[in-house]
């Protein structure tokens, strides 16, 4: 797949999750094999004002052994310009996403987000300045339409390449949604005639064989797969080889899930510290957890504690007894 010149040989890619596709996670789903890693969304505002938290967002050392994404949200294209320019030349990533999906309240209630989807005209001026700041590739990450009664990923797709967009994505739930009901996949398909550029397609790939289908339904370039890697890292890994040659690799063991467990909050202890650390790895442990033996008490025990060494003793106590 190629976004302008920036090529990519698997497409295959974490969505940007707020609260999840940080730097410690990326770092796992790049040794499952993805090539383009995508940032949290960063405020432009936030990052025109010198927001500490979200150069936390950007920072990112994989390079050069992966390409990096940064996305942005605003509503101000002389901020959301400003904001591009500035990650570019700060920071060196290789392409920059504008959200244009996220149904987040606080994100739609000032006009950015999802919401820039019932605005064309402003959506297109977003990203012809953000393309004609930024120097790398850009691309734009929507929803199917704001509602049942405003479809129209079609239209902001068109807007998008004639505004010079490397690519779009597009996830199959309209922002009324959130994530509920089942991702429509059509109007991926639709955009996918409708448009020259590359189209990712994002929504309900829960399984290596639900990634292949969605290739094979909407002729879609690319897939994005948000909460499916939720505690599950592997989902790539499993995809990646499925894709390439047919055949489903074994799931990892359940005491091999608390072994990732435990990698990633050390990895989050040494980037946040352990008292930042230690509360945001919560819901991650949470989601490793799903499925296991006592998983419910496990949580309990888990959002007890603050010490990292204390959460480490008890993740490996618990991954003993599951090797038993």
């Amino acid at each position: 797949m190629e976004f302008n010149d920036l090529k990519v040989e698997t497409p295959v890619f974490l969505a940007p999750m707020a609260g999840v596709s940080d730097y410690p996670y990326r770092q796992l789903i790049r040794e499952m094999g993805v090539e383009l890693l995508y940032t949290e969304m960063v405020s432009a505002k936030g990052y025109e004002y010198g927001n500490r938290r979200t150069s936390e967002l950007i920072t990112f050392s994989e390079k050069p052994q992966a390409k990096i994404a940064v996305q942005i949200f605003g509503e101000d294209p002389k901020f959301m310009a400003q904001a591009a320019a500035g990650i570019v030349e700060e920071y060196g990533a290789d392409l920059i996403d504008i959200n244009m999906g996220c149904p987040a309240r606080k994100i739609v209630k000032n006009g950015a987000g999802s919401a820039l989807m019932k605005n064309l005209n402003l959506a297109a001026e977003v990203i012809e300045a953000v393309v004609d700041s930024a120097k790398v590739p850009v691309t734009v990450k929507m929803r199917s339409g704001w509602d049942q009664k405003n479809i129209n990923a079609v239209e902001l797709a068109k807007v998008a390449a004639e505004a010079g967009a490397a690519a779009v994505a597009v996830h199959g739930r309209t922002r009324n949604q959130f994530y509920k009901g089942e991702a429509d996949w059509e109007i991926i398909k639709a955009v996918v005639a409708a448009v020259e550029i590359p189209v990712i397609g994002n929504g309900d790939i829960f399984s290596a064989a639900a990634a292949k289908a969605i290739f094979e339904q909407t002729k879609c370039q690319g897939i994005m797969i948000g909460r499916a890697a939720q505690g599950y890292p592997w989902i790539f890994k499993e995809v990646i080889q499925y894709l390439k040659t047919g055949k489903i690799i074994d799931s990892p063991a359940a005491y091999q899930k608390i072994e990732m467990a435990i990698r990633h909050l050390k990895l989050a202890v040494n980037y946040y510290g352990e008292r930042h650390g230690v509360p945001i790895m919560r819901k991650h442990i949470s989601w490793y957890l799903k499925g296991l033996a006592n998983a419910s008490e496990m949580k309990n025990k888990v959002n007890q504690l603050t010490k990292a060494d204390e959460l480490i003793e008890l993740l490996q106590k618990y991954q003993k007894n599951l090797r038993n």
